[in-house]
């Protein structure tokens, strides 16, 4: 009877070894493009937060500025000698804060136009109050630019955030002109009685938008905070925020009171308006750095928020990577196993060897079984010997 003899296993193709490391790949290529792509995105709104915060502490050394410019301006119209110290303190405060980060907020052109202005105010001999006030005029014309700037190059004007858009609207673009406006209306209240009589239509003209100058920026701040207020996450904000707003919303109020011609008369007092705008711009003193601390806040908290996120997802990939490559070393070892099994059964098994030094013997054969080269009808040797046996 045949035996079959086992059939050997075929050996597995290059492409079947090299399925488990194709499966690995494709799995980890979807993994680091997550990785990837995560990683530019919360990379780039973390470098616009750093921008911004940049931008923050420019605009709480034009602050200082803002409020010298307009104090300087009252004194030039109205006659009084008016000491430089506080503008020339906030010139160079504002300049060391420019010489730091004004390459990188590309501010340093219009800051060193600005700060040449403002040199030639300071030599500038309070003589002729129109053009003080002209002059004035121009130079915080540049001060808001500056702001705007400022608020565009360091990407505040793009902020994600309602409440930190807010925020930085209130403090860099509605803070700064209504306190430059109010400072123009006062001081355009002083001017206007010394005009002659042929000018004092033009004067209550100018008077009026200077009017609505002051106050539409004051209004857009209260806005803006309240808005900022509500649509923040923040328990603290609202706290820190509402008190000094209740102050100069209320100084606004008066500013609008004082500032609204006479009834039958159609003047304006003077006194009073400069007393109201100054009160006006104290209480915006101290809004301003409630406003921009505040914002700093949120965006030191949103980078903190952004570098979690950046080291969730690189350990989220790391963890995903560890596991497919502890699959992958699986499938290698049970892929190697399968070849050895194959290459066992592939085999034949070899004979065994004849023992050294034993001759080789026939078989005996079974009893009556005719052997090869044994002559038919031959008795066995046993029987032809056997009468021979009896006789010894």
């Amino acid at each position: 009877m045949t035996v079959p003899a086992p059939r050997a296993r075929r050996r597995p193709s290059m492409v079947g070894r090299l399925l488990p490391l194709l499966l690995i790949a494709a799995l980890l290529a979807p993994v680091g493009l997550l990785l990837a792509q995560t990683w530019q995105q919360t990379g780039d709104d973390r470098n616009l937060a750093t921008r911004e915060r940049l931008g923050v502490q420019y605009l709480r050394a034009l602050a200082p500025v803002t409020d010298a410019l307009v104090n300087a301006q009252s004194a030039a119209v109205s006659g009084r000698p008016a000491s430089s110290e506080a503008l020339t303190r906030a010139v160079e405060e504002a300049a060391a804060v420019d010489a730091r980060i004004g390459a990188e907020l590309r501010s340093q052109e219009r800051w060193a136009g600005l700060r040449a202005k403002l040199e030639a105010l300071r030599d500038r001999s309070p003589t002729d109050p129109e053009s003080a006030y002209a002059a004035y005029t121009e130079v915080s014309d540049l001060l808001l630019a500056l702001h705007r700037k400022v608020r565009d190059s360091s990407g505040l004007v793009r902020d994600p955030g309602p409440d930190s858009f807010f925020l930085q609207d209130s403090a860099g673009q509605d803070l700064p002109q209504a306190v430059v406006a109010a400072g123009r209306l006062a001081d355009m209240a002083t001017l206007a009685p010394r005009r002659p009589a042929a000018e004092q239509a033009r004067s209550l003209l100018e008077l009026a938008g200077l009017r609505v100058a002051a106050l539409a920026p004051a209004s857009d701040l209260v806005d803006d905070l309240r808005a900022a207020v509500d649509s923040s996450e923040s328990t603290d904000l609202g706290a820190s925020v509402l008190t000094p707003l209740d102050t100069y919303q209320r100084s606004v109020e008066a500013l609008a009171a004082y500032s609204a011609p006479a009834r039958g008369t159609g003047t304006i007092d003077p006194g009073q308006l400069a007393a109201t705008r100054l009160n006006a711009q104290a209480a915006s003193k101290q809004l301003q750095p409630v406003i921009l601390s505040e914002l700093d806040a949120l965006l030191a908290e949103r980078i903190d928020e952004l570098d979690r996120d950046r080291w969730w997802a690189v350990g989220a990939a790391t963890a995903a990577v560890l596991l497919l490559g502890w699959i992958g070393v699986l499938l290698l070892a049970a892929a190697r196993r399968a070849r050895r099994r194959a290459t066992v059964v592939a085999t034949p098994p070899s004979p065994d060897p004849q023992p050294a030094g034993e001759a080789w013997q026939p078989s005996a054969g079974r009893h009556g079984e005719h052997r090869p080269l044994e002559p038919v009808g031959a008795a066995p040797e046993s029987h032809q010997w056997g009468p021979f046996d009896v006789a010894r």
